[in-house]
C-alpha cells in the first residue's frame, strides 16, 4: 500500500472474516481523497499474521468505531508522513545500523519479493494497485543477486549436468601451482 492509502486506512475498511483491506480511500498534503486511478481502488489480502497484529493494535487503541483512522494521532487525526518517518522510520533505520528508506521502498521491497517467491507479474500488479503492468514490472520489481546466482546455477544444472562437480576448495585457485605451470 502507498503511505497515504495506509494513513487513510478507517476500520471498515478492513474485513477479518474474508482476510482483505478494501483501498478507497487516500490522505495527502493534510486532505483526504481518492486513490489515485481506477485499478488503485482495490481489495487486497491480508496475511493471517497482519491480521493477528491488526486486531491487538485495534484491542489497544482507544480509537476503534468503524469511521476511526486505523493510525491516527490521540486525538484521532491523520499522521503526518514526514513526522511518522522522522520519529519512527529513520530512527528504526539507524539503530538497526541499516541504510535509510522511504515509505516508497516498501512497495519496491513487496513487488520484488513477490516475484521472488514465484508470483505471477499479474499478481503484483492487483496488489499493489498499479493500471499498467508495465509500471510493476518495469519500475517496482528489482533482481536479487542472490537470485541471480540460482537462476545460474539451475540453468547449468540444466545444460551441463553429467560435468562433475567440485567442492568449495578444489574451485578456488591455486596460486602456487599456476606459478609453476607458467615457469
Amino acid at each position: 500500500m502507498r503511505i497515504g492509502e495506509i494513513l487513510a486506512l478507517r476500520w471498515n475498511r478492513l474485513d477479518f472474516q474474508h482476510g482483505t483491506i478494501e483501498v478507497s480511500e487516500t490522505y495527502s498534503d493534510g486532505q483526504f481523497g481518492t486513490p489515485k486511478t481506477r485499478s488503485s481502488r482495490r481489495a487486497i489480502p491480508m496475511s493471517l499474521v497482519l491480521q493477528e497484529t491488526l486486531k491487538l493494535h485495534r484491542a489497544s487503541c482507544g480509537r476503534s468505531t468503524p469511521q476511526d483512522l486505523v493510525f491516527s494521532t490521540t486525538k484521532g487525526t491523520p499522521l503526518s508522513p514526514k513526522n511518522l518517518y522522522n520519529r519512527a522510520l529513520a530512527p528504526a533505520c539507524d539503530a538497526l545500523s541499516l541504510p535509510r528508506v522511504s515509505w516508497h521502498s516498501f512497495r519496491h521491497g513487496s513487488a520484488t519479493l513477490l516475484g521472488e517467491v514465484g508470483e505471477p507479474v499479474k499478481t503484483a500488479q492487483a496488489i499493489l494497485g498499479h493500471s499498467d503492468i508495465e509500471t510493476t514490472l518495469n519500475t517496482y520489481m528489482h533482481a536479487i543477486p542472490d537470485s541471480q546466482r540460482r537462476a545460474v546455477e539451475r540453468v547449468a544444472g540444466i545444460l551441463f549436468p553429467d560435468v562433475p562437480k567440485l567442492d568449495a576448495a578444489e574451485r578456488r585457485p591455486n596460486h602456487s601451482s599456476r606459478a609453476e605451470v607458467g615457469s
